[in-house]
């Protein structure tokens, strides 16, 4: 199966007993929120913490669409209510538009295998 890979940035609140509980959570992510995850395409997918800074890299099928998968969350009450639930420990970061959370990152390099 061919795979795309994406990558995103977002901040957690720089506060560490916030970014103790963000990770506590991540320790034991909801069922139906791992399914909606699978269920939209997405085949591999983690998260990186540096300081207060997030990294998300995420693997998706050819079949996979961001716009889908939003529409998807945005009538799923338990994805919703875990998107609230996570904001309180996230924010955006200074060049996002209001709303935004997890932002596209640029792929600038890519070291590609010669043999």
């Amino acid at each position: 199966m061919k795979t795309h890979r994406h990558c995103f940035a977002l901040d957690l609140i720089n506060d560490g007993e916030l970014i103790s509980g963000y990770k506590k959570h991540h320790e034991n992510v909801w069922p139906e929120i791992l399914k909606s995850i699978k269920d939209s395409g997405i085949v591999a997918l983690e998260i990186y913490l540096v300081g207060n800074r997030l990294f998300m890299i995420m693997d998706v099928s050819e079949e996979f669409s961001s716009e889908a998968k939003a529409e998807s969350d945005a009538t799923n009450p338990k994805v919703q209510e875990w998107e609230t639930l996570m904001w309180k420990y996230q924010q955006a970061l200074p060049t996002a538009k209001k709303g935004e959370k997890w932002l596209l990152m640029e792929n600038i390099f890519q070291l590609k295998a010669s043999y």
